[in-house]
């Protein structure tokens, strides 16, 4: 992390210098707004998050809820979002304080004595190497703490708005709208509800003490509330897809077990049912989900009538010869698997042009799946991190409105896939033990879908900020479309190993990678002290797309990575476009500039081809072009296309 580039710094440096255009949160709600989003579940605060580094972006975040989250039913976190925490600032902190998946056990019934399960198979969670970033697990509430966290040292210092309820949004489509064209009607509670997730959401007063009406005007409003989202229904859209049939009751207790793989991921099958079985962070709290069994059409909900005593029940039985003395629950509910989708992702119909998207829903409110995939907090988070920079480019001037038309068709296919994979896990957890062909063959299934389910196989197809392959094999590893892959290189100014993704922040920033040819540094007329002539140039995106007032590396952040050792050369040796200056002062940030060494190669970790190439990659982290060096005019092409030309 830098920092004292605007001058000394002696507090936390995670406290970022207030935004000085008064764009900071206060009590008093604004009358009109840039971005509302309701619902201050991840999704939501992963949207906050980013949008709260946007200066001129006046963003508020609602959520009926009286204060803080503190049980939450998400807990699982796949190495994607790890990967994007680390853009955050706190992926460390979630890895030192969750627990970490090592390894999934897998249990059926004993041949020999089919009333007792036996450990049937034990594989390794990502015997790959698919991330540098683990597989864990934490209670989703922490997760938003660190969010909220974020937001409060952000420029804009933004924080949640509590007891606030939505009640009805309209969309002003004329051409007198003006500048906000979105009412709002919300509703400070007088005595908010005791709304713990969205599990709990039906069971809620929609009055809960009715208080304060008022009417906010927006320019855009973004719907994180849930599966029975309010948003949702105000722009018309709905969940469709298949009903329920099956149920689970969903346990985290502490207890006194003589289970063995107690505190090891474990997928449990006997005569009497199944059960996911998740350790909990701590080392004490674990999680059950119990199978419950068909849920009969017509029957109404009746299962969730459940007893969590009853379900403890059903899950000592499963478990057999082994037993659970549970001594503690921490939260208990029941749900039956559903996947729903819903057509659109906004409140603009695929085939109208003439329309911008306004409103936008996520997570929940537009994908429903089951729980036990841990897939949907981490989905969620994607499609806030997805929108949340393209609102802030668009609403900040950087980018033309067209832009928000790509989280839709994105984020749809991301969660069909996603439903699609949740489909065959939830089919083959329900199966009974009689119907597998081996008892290895659960643990084969979750073995061939781990990259999938670590959250790696998202593809964006090619779009204003998505380029073709035409250049691909220049940087395989690196697949356009896909998340940047990070690999190590070592930076020339200190000599430090660093994954150059890693340093990849959630600034709102497009990452420009200039991996290099066979050229020396300080070669004179090589590929890549052309291409930084051509970056330091007036032609240049970087001058183009430059915001007023800002520096160098306002938009851009690039970076070169010579194939030399890291003790061959050193940073005059770069062409001075890889030294921007930044911050009031004018600093030079030598922090760009990398080689090999140490037994670290990202060439050939990543395939780059002897010629070299540039690799662009978005704010969200997703590879969007793949380029020669020498092909300076597409790049510029490629831009013009997404951002607005600021030197017009």
């Amino acid at each position: 992390m830098q920092f004292h580039h605007h001058g000394y710094v002696s507090t936390d440096p995670r406290i970022q210098p207030a935004a000085t255009n008064g764009n900071v949160w206060s009590p008093k709600f604004p009358e009109e707004l840039d971005v509302l989003i309701v619902g201050a579940g991840p999704a939501g605060m992963i949207t906050a998050a980013q949008l709260s580094m946007f200066e001129n972006v006046r963003t508020r975040i609602v959520d009926l809820r009286a204060g803080r989250l503190e049980i939450g039913r998400a807990d699982g976190l796949q190495s994607r979002s790890l990967e994007t925490f680390q853009a955050f600032g706190f992926a460390h902190r979630v890895a030192h304080e969750a627990y970490h998946i090592q390894a999934m056990n897998f249990w059926s019934p004993d041949p020999e004595n089919p009333d007792n399960i036996i450990r049937t198979a034990r594989t390794e969670d990502d015997p790959q190497g698919i991330s540098e970033f683990p597989h864990v697990i934490m209670n989703q509430a922490r997760v938003i703490d660190y969010f909220d966290e974020f937001m409060r040292f952000s420029p804009t210092r933004l924080q949640p708005d509590y007891g606030i309820e939505f009640v009805s949004l309209e969309v002003d489509r004329s051409d007198t709208a003006g500048e906000y064209p979105i009412t709002v009607n919300l509703r400070r509670r007088a005595e908010a509800g005791a709304v713990v997730d969205d599990a709990d959401a039906e069971h809620r007063d929609a009055g809960g003490g009715t208080g304060e009406d008022f009417v906010v005007r927006c320019k855009y409003v973004v719907g994180a509330d849930g599966a029975r989202s309010d948003v949702r229904k105000a722009i018309g859209r709905s969940l469709s897809g298949a009903q329920a049939n099956h149920a689970w009751g969903v346990v985290d207790m502490l207890a006194v077990s003589d289970f063995p793989d107690i505190h090891t991921k474990c997928a449990i099958s006997s005569k009497n049912g199944s059960i996911l079985h998740i350790p909990r962070e701590g080392g004490h709290l674990f999680r059950c989900y119990v199978d419950l069994g068909e849920v009969p059409e017509g029957s109404r909900g009746e299962v969730r009538k459940t007893t969590v005593d009853e379900a403890i029940a059903r899950a000592n039985e499963i478990l057999h010869p082994y037993s659970l003395d549970v001594k503690e629950v921490v939260w208990y509910s029941v749900y039956e698997v559903g996947h729903r989708l819903t057509d659109d992702f906004d409140d603009v119909a695929d085939n109208d042009s003439a329309c911008d998207p306004r409103v936008f829903i996520m997570g929940d409110a537009c994908h429903t799946h089951s729980a036990k995939a841990g897939q949907g907090m981490n989905v969620s988070m994607q499609d806030g991190f997805n929108l949340a920079w393209k609102l802030g480019h668009v609403v900040d001037g950087r980018a033309p409105k067209e832009l928000l038309r790509t989280y839709s068709s994105e984020r749809q296919v991301a969660a069909q896939n996603l439903i699609d994979f949740d489909r065959e896990w939830s089919s083959q957890m329900a199966k009974k033990p009689e119907d597998f062909g081996s008892p290895q063959e659960l643990a084969d299934f979750y073995c061939a879908k781990q990259e999938f389910a670590a959250g790696f196989l998202t593809d964006y197809d090619e779009s204003m900020i998505t380029g073709n392959h035409e250049h691909q094999a220049l940087a395989a590893g690196f697949p356009i479309g896909r998340r940047f892959k990070s690999a190590e290189a070592i930076r020339i100014a200190d000599d430090v190993t660093q994954h150059i993704g890693h340093q990849h922040s959630a600034d709102g920033r497009w990452r420009i990678y200039v991996f290099a040819d066979e050229a020396a540094p300080g070669v004179e007329g090589s590929a890549v002290e052309q291409w930084a002539a051509w970056w330091a140039s007036d032609d240049s995106p970087r001058q183009r797309h430059q915001l007023p007032g800002g520096d160098q590396a306002s938009i851009f952040d690039a970076k070169v990575i010579y194939r030399q050792a890291f003790d061959t050369f050193d940073v005059q040796c770069a062409p001075a476009a890889f030294r921007p200056t930044v911050g009031r002062y004018g600093l030079h940030d030598i922090e760009c500039i990398y080689g090999t060494g140490r037994g670290t190669d990202i060439f050939a970790a990543r395939g780059i081809a002897p010629e070299g190439a540039v690799v662009v990659v978005r704010p969200d982290q997703y590879v969007a072009h793949v380029l020669p060096l020498e092909a300076t005019r597409e790049l510029a092409e490629f831009f013009a296309g997404n951002l607005v030309n600021r030197a017009a």
